[in-house]
């Protein structure tokens, strides 16, 4: 088989899983693999735009939609990866464990301080969080002193450099990260299940792309990803 490039542009948090699948699929197959990481909604307006990638993975269903409402993907390829969990970190490794609820002093516990998140009105982690807070009635009491950052790995960073005390990302970033500590988890009944859609493209067709396709529905990918922390979704 001649090798080939597959560009990939998948969400920020899916980072310390690709690496590990990068060098495997490469090994496996001889192709070589491009990722290519950053919020999810950032990299859909890219691919609208005419951005060279072959395949996509959303941390949101949303953003997915948005590209196959365009017709910018190749049909019947898209299928559900992944899930994954909400929660609330700290920069203070000694920070005891909270019960998430409507009862939750967020604000007494920022005190003077910022909850670091991705962007709210776009990148899927920022979404689901302030949809959390929202349903708990807690966004008004803390929306001023949020900070947003583009993606979910920069916000993770804000609080593993101590920059924020607080911060809402996902369980596999917090997973990813021996700075921050989880001090508790969001009820998945107060955010849309945290879904990862991945597709091929409509802008070409190669072997190579379904060869990793393929690789994602795999063990060895299985095995990444579970390490870090995710719910894989296909059987």
């Amino acid at each position: 088989m001649r090798a080939e490039e597959v560009v990939v542009f998948a969400a920020a948090s899916m980072a310390n899983a690709l690496a590990e699948i990068e060098t495997g699929f490469e090994a496996a197959t001889g192709h070589d693999l491009v990722v290519s990481l950053a919020g999810s909604s950032a990299l859909a307006r890219q691919i609208q735009q005419g951005a060279p990638a072959d395949i996509f993975i959303s941390a949101s269903p949303d953003w997915m939609d948005v590209l196959e409402a365009d017709g910018l993907l190749e049909l019947e390829t898209r299928f559900d990866l992944l899930a994954n969990r909400l929660v609330l970190i700290a920069s203070d490794a000694a920070a005891l464990p909270v019960q998430i609820g409507p009862d939750l002093d967020l604000a007494g516990l920022l005190a003077d301080g910022r909850l670091a998140m991705a962007l709210v009105d776009s990148v899927p982690a920022g979404v689901y969080g302030k949809a959390a807070l929202d349903s708990l009635g807690l966004w008004s009491s803390i929306e001023a002193q949020v900070a947003q950052a583009d993606n979910v790995r920069a916000a993770l960073a804000f609080v593993a450099t101590g920059e924020a005390p607080l911060g809402i990302v996902y369980a596999t970033d917090a997973a990813a990260s021996a700075d921050v500590t989880v001090i508790g988890t969001f009820p998945a009944q107060t955010h849309p299940p945290i879904v990862y859609p991945a597709a091929d493209l409509a802008n070409r067709d190669t072997a190579a792309e379904t060869a990793f396709l393929d690789y994602l529905r795999g063990p060895d990918a299985r095995v990444a990803f579970e390490r870090q922390g995710f719910v894989v979704l296909v059987d």
